[in-house]
């Protein structure tokens, strides 16, 4: 683990000892957090918890593209249901950041989503650091269409709505497809600022298959699902400056998507980030990508401030 001052963040009231988080998807059933902490992890993301239990989708439903450094999942948000989740959250023994990233289930349809969320956002109150609501996942029947400017719109209202009658409100995230045109994402940082959502996370998994070096045959092979890792890197890079130039940087965003270094972790901060997560990097790059990544931080710190005293001499 790597301890330092310059490492800290201070973001939408939490103080997080490093940025460098984990992407939700991983300990999904909120069974690894405190071990996940032990690695260096400013934050761990749970999830995506769902109000019943559910199985995903079949199996086979994750591949590797070793060739690109990359990953096609269909999981389809199998967890044990979110009230087991808060049965281990209770258990809780570190003091690592703990988002809660909720979902609606396969069987819900999209007139009652909101129901779900509501029933997540209230189970998992008292036991989480921050909200991210999934509508983005690209492996839930139906899920994306709640990016839609009005069904998004009733979605933000009633989750803040909900933690505004809380004596000490959460903050609420929403994350977002890489996917979405640039005149989406105009209508989504419309929204957030509208409904005072606290920030966005910047990008989940992508649909597009452009640009691979696996074989196309094997990549049909595998099916449908959503892409992560080193392919994703630009355009989920492209998505968090095109949000924090345009809004002005008025919320904060998380960037993730193919941070498989400290380079990639600092593009994405050099972009407006605030903080990262990683997923794919993780799998990949094993436990130690953390105090990668936050080395390089530090290193890169150091450079500018080495910079800066030489043109102060000058």
């Amino acid at each position: 683990m790597v301890h330092d001052k310059r490492l800290e963040r201070t973001v939408f009231g939490i103080h997080f000892q490093n940025p460098v988080g984990l992407a939700a998807g991983f300990d999904k059933d909120a069974r690894l957090f405190d071990e996940l902490g032990c690695l260096g992890f400013g934050h761990i993301e749970i999830g995506t918890l769902t109000p019943k239990p559910q199985p995903g989708n079949p199996k086979p439903r994750m591949f590797r593209l070793k060739a690109d450094g990359a990953l096609i999942n269909r999981m389809g948000f199998n967890n044990e249901g979110v009230n087991e989740a808060v049965k281990r959250l209770k258990k809780r023994k570190s003091k690592v950041i703990i988002g809660g990233n909720i979902g609606k289930n396969k069987i819900t349809p999209n007139e009652q989503a909101l129901d779900d969320y509501e029933i997540c956002f209230e189970t998992l109150f008292e036991h989480v650091d921050y909200f991210v609501l999934n509508v983005s996942s690209p492996n839930t029947p139906g899920l994306r269409d709640l990016q839609e400017k009005e069904p998004l719109r009733a979605l933000l209202v009633r989750i803040k709505e909900l933690n505004g009658r809380k004596k000490n409100p959460k903050p609420i995230l929403l994350k977002i497809a890489p996917d979405l045109t640039n005149t989406q994402l105009d209508d989504i940082i419309d929204l957030v600022l509208a409904t005072k959502t606290d920030g966005v996370i910047a990008t989940n998994t992508t649909t597009s298959r452009l640009g691979l070096k696996t074989d196309v045959a094997e990549v049909h092979e595998m099916g449908i699902g959503g892409l992560s890792g080193k392919p994703l890197a630009k355009r989920s890079t492209e998505v968090i400056r095109y949000i924090c130039e345009k809004s002005g940087n008025a919320f904060p965003v998380i960037g993730v998507g193919g941070i498989h270094s400290s380079e990639d972790a600092i593009e994405k901060l050099e972009a407006g980030a605030s903080l990262v997560q990683v997923y794919t990097g993780f799998i990949y790059e094993g436990p130690g990508i953390v105090r990668r990544i936050c080395r390089g931080i530090l290193k890169k710190t150091d450079t500018r401030v080495k910079t800066q005293d030489t043109r102060h001499g000058e």
